[in-house]
C-alpha cells in the first residue's frame, strides 16, 4: 500500500486532518447523517472520518445556506458531499463548504435515484468522466481542503473494469487523489434506490485492481462491510473502509473503532451506552434553546444504541412515543430504561399517565 496522504488546512479553517483521515468512516446517507446523527456518531468514535447527506448545488445557491450546512464543531473531521453536475456550481458550492469549516469536499457519482438522474448528477455522471473531471478541476481550484470522489464500479448492467478504472484515471488527473467507491453497479432503471444497495452484487475485487493499479491513489470502499472482521481485511488492501447502514442501525459498533482501527487506548471505563445517551439528552435541551428542534428529530437517531440487548424493544417504545413530546429528554431517559426492566403490561402504565 503507498504512503497515506496529509493534506494542510487553509488558513483559519479547521486543524489539519490526521495522516489517512479515510481510514474508517461513515458513509453520506439520504435522511440519515444528518447533523444530529453525526453528533451521536462522534460521542462513538473521535476519529471515524463523517460524511453529510448529499446535498444539492441548487439547495446551497437557491436556498438556506444555514441550514444545509450548520454543524457542530465537535463533529470534526467532516466532509460536505455535494450533488451537482455544473463545474462553476460546485465550485461556488465548494467555497461555501470550506467556509463553513468543512475538513473535505466529496462530489456524489454513486447515487442512482431518479430524482437525482434528472437533475444529471449522481451515478450516472460516471457516463461522463470528463464531465465529473471537469468538476473536480473547478472545486480544485478554489479549496485547499481536498476534493474527493464516491462512486460505484459501473452503471447499469456493463461490468467492465476498464470502465470504472478509466473513470477514476480521467478524473484523478484533474486533481482528485481520494476514491471511495461502492463495490456495486448502480443500476439506474429498473431497482429503486434500496433494491441498488442490495440487488447487483458486490465485486470488491475490482475495487482491490484499482488500488493496484494506482497506488498513489487514495482507494477506499464501502458496500456490504458490517463487522471489525470484514474492516481488517480490506484494510490489509485498502487505503479506507466507508460503513453504510450497520453504522446507523448498529451504532455501538463505532465505540470499539477507536481502539481497534485508530490506536486509540481503551475506552470502555468512559464510555458506556448510558453515558452516551444522557450526552445525548444534554444535547436535545442544547438544540431546543439553540434551535427549537423537537427532541425526535435526534432521538431518531440513537435508536439502535441499545441492540441486542434485554429491554431494548421496549426502550426503543419509549423514546419513539409521540405522547412523551413534552417530557424532558432526561425524565424521558429515565422512564425508558424503567419501561425495559418491567414486564410488557407494567410498563405500558407510566405512558398511560402521560398521554
Amino acid at each position: 500500500m503507498s504512503a497515506p496522504f496529509s493534506f494542510a488546512p487553509t488558513s483559519g479553517a479547521p486543524a489539519a486532518l490526521p495522516v489517512n483521515p479515510w481510514r474508517l468512516s461513515v458513509a453520506p446517507m439520504m435522511d440519515w447523517t444528518d447533523r444530529h446523527c453525526r453528533h451521536f456518531h462522534r460521542l462513538l468514535s473521535r476519529s471515524a472520518l463523517l460524511y453529510t447527506e448529499m446535498v444539492t448545488t441548487g439547495a446551497l445557491i437557491h436556498g438556506d445556506v444555514a441550514r444545509h450546512l450548520r454543524f457542530n464543531t465537535e463533529e470534526h473531521p467532516v466532509a460536505l458531499q455535494l450533488g451537482g453536475s455544473e463545474p462553476a456550481d460546485l465550485a461556488r458550492c465548494a467555497q461555501l463548504g470550506a467556509q463553513w469549516g468543512y475538513d473535505e469536499i466529496n462530489l456524489n457519482c454513486g447515487c442512482p435515484s431518479e430524482r437525482v438522474q434528472r437533475g444529471a448528477f449522481g451515478a450516472c455522471l460516471m457516463a461522463e468522466p470528463q464531465l465529473v473531471a471537469d468538476c473536480v478541476k473547478a472545486m480544485v481550484d478554489v479549496v485547499e481542503v481536498p476534493v474527493t470522489v464516491k462512486h460505484r464500479i459501473g452503471i447499469d448492467k456493463a461490468e467492465s473494469y476498464e470502465f470504472v478504472r478509466d473513470f477514476v484515471g480521467t478524473v484523478s488527473e484533474a486533481g482528485c487523489k481520494v476514491f471511495m467507491v461502492h463495490a456495486r453497479n448502480a443500476w439506474l432503471k429498473g431497482l429503486s434506490p434500496k433494491e441498488n444497495r442490495e440487488v447487483p452484487p458486490l465485486r470488491y475485487e475490482l475495487v482491490h485492481r484499482l488500488k493496484k493499479e494506482f497506488p498513489h491513489l487514495v482507494i477506499g470502499i464501502n458496500g456490504g462491510i458490517n463487522t471489525s472482521e470484514q474492516v481488517v481485511e480490506q484494510l490489509a488492501e485498502l487505503d479506507g473502509v466507508m460503513v453504510g447502514r450497520e453504522a446507523y442501525h448498529n451504532p455501538w459498533w463505532l465505540a470499539s473503532w477507536d481502539a481497534e482501527f485508530f490506536g486509540a487506548a481503551a475506552t470502555a471505563a468512559d464510555r458506556t451506552r448510558e453515558l452516551v445517551e444522557e450526552q445525548m439528552c444534554d444535547y436535545m435541551v442544547r438544540e431546543a434553546v439553540e434551535h427549537g428542534t423537537p427532541k425526535s428529530a435526534i432521538a431518531r437517531h440513537m435508536l439502535g444504541l441499545r441492540n441486542g440487548l434485554p429491554g431494548a424493544r421496549r426502550w426503543r417504545q419509549v423514546w419513539s412515543d409521540h405522547r412523551l413530546r413534552d417530557m424532558s429528554p432526561h425524565a424521558v431517559m429515565t422512564l425508558a430504561h424503567a419501561s425495559s426492566l418491567a414486564s410488557p403490561v407494567i410498563a405500558e402504565v407510566p405512558l398511560a399517565a402521560n398521554a
